[in-house]
């Protein structure tokens, strides 16, 4: 099999593809109240432009592809397009990153498309504070999680950011909540991206004292998770349950990262903390060749970047997160 290498030595084994940068909620550290600058339906990848991106990515040795937004399920016949990628040679592993508000309705139809693992968008278990950081309802998240549950989604899981003076008090209710339904927790520093990501980098917690402080309470073992994500896994003895750790602040993990970024407006974004992007859209649309789509795939690899600069520059970054593809 082809491998696709960066300059660093990474092999680039993933792609998270967004679908579209629209959203039906609203969370505060992501996309600002009141924001309408999207992207134009015409400005999107088409179904057919999407496949041929993601099988030049295969033929390469990708053989990952998470769909993200915004909300993916906001883009219309969204199983369609997981069915068509889903049948792609290689390609071992379809996941969907969502905020569940329309799992209910299409859970099923993900499932029989070939959609493997979810991760679902959950800060909080209380209905007022998921108002407040979300604008929308907590029972239609709750409602589509079940629904995920019984179509025979595994595993399932609850990406929590964790913040400082907002949930940071709900950390181990989630714990208890997961332990109850079979999920697996993933926690996640708040990053600077764009003016909402910078506002809440003020109510940034460090995870590595969110861990010790479980560690109190739980005997926590190394633990290891199917997927091909920069978390940190740990197990709780006794149960199935892991909980990882993403931590792009205080423990970054840019020497394993094997991914890039696939923007609906097919720009490929080779750090989520960089700005080093390459247009892939204007290039489908002259009508290039499989065998120069893969060059131009290889071309844009080789503008990773070592690493990101959060920490250093946390100003750097101005697009917001919904833009770029979580």
């Amino acid at each position: 099999m082809d491998t696709l290498n960066d300059p660093f030595g990474r092999r680039i084994e993933y792609v998270r593809l967004s679908v579209t940068d629209r959203c039906d909620l609203r969370c505060d550290y992501c996309m600002p109240k009141g924001f309408k600058d999207f992207q134009e339906p015409e400005e999107w990848l088409r179904f057919d432009e999407i496949e041929r991106v993601i099988a030049a990515f295969a033929r390469l040795g990708v053989s990952r592809v998470r769909l993200t937004g915004g909300e993916p399920l906001v883009r219309r016949d969204l199983p369609e397009l997981a069915a068509r990628l889903a049948r792609l040679p290689g390609l071992d592993d379809l996941s969907l990153s969502t905020n569940a508000t329309r799992l209910v309705k299409h859970a099923e139809a993900l499932r029989a498309a070939g959609v493997s693992r979810l991760n679902v968008s959950l800060d909080t278990l209380r209905a007022e504070r998921f108002k407040r950081i979300t604008g929308g309802k907590l029972t239609k998240v709750l409602d589509g999680l079940m629904a995920a549950k019984a179509a025979g989604f595994a595993p399932i899981k609850l990406n929590m950011v964790a913040m400082q003076g907002v949930n940071d008090d709900e950390i181990e209710d989630m714990v208890e909540f997961c332990l109850e339904h079979g999920f697996t927790l993933r926690l996640i520093e708040t990053m600077p991206m764009g003016d909402t990501g910078r506002e809440a980098s003020g109510r940034y917690l460090d995870l590595q004292t969110v861990r010790a402080r479980l560690a109190e309470r739980y005997e926590l073992l190394p633990g290891v998770m199917p997927g091909g994500g920069p978390a940190r896994y740990v197990q709780i003895a006794g149960t199935e349950l892991r909980i990882g750790f993403i931590t792009p602040i205080s423990q970054h993990f840019c020497a394993t990262c094997n991914r890039v970024r696939l923007a609906v407006d097919g720009t490929l974004y080779m750090c989520l903390g960089q700005e080093d992007r390459f247009e892939l859209r204007p290039l489908l649309r002259d009508g290039i060749d499989d065998a120069d789509l893969e060059a131009a795939i290889r071309q844009a690899i080789a503008l990773k970047p070592e690493r990101h600069e959060f920490s250093e520059e946390p100003g750097k970054i101005v697009r917001f997160m919904s833009m770029t593809g979580g």
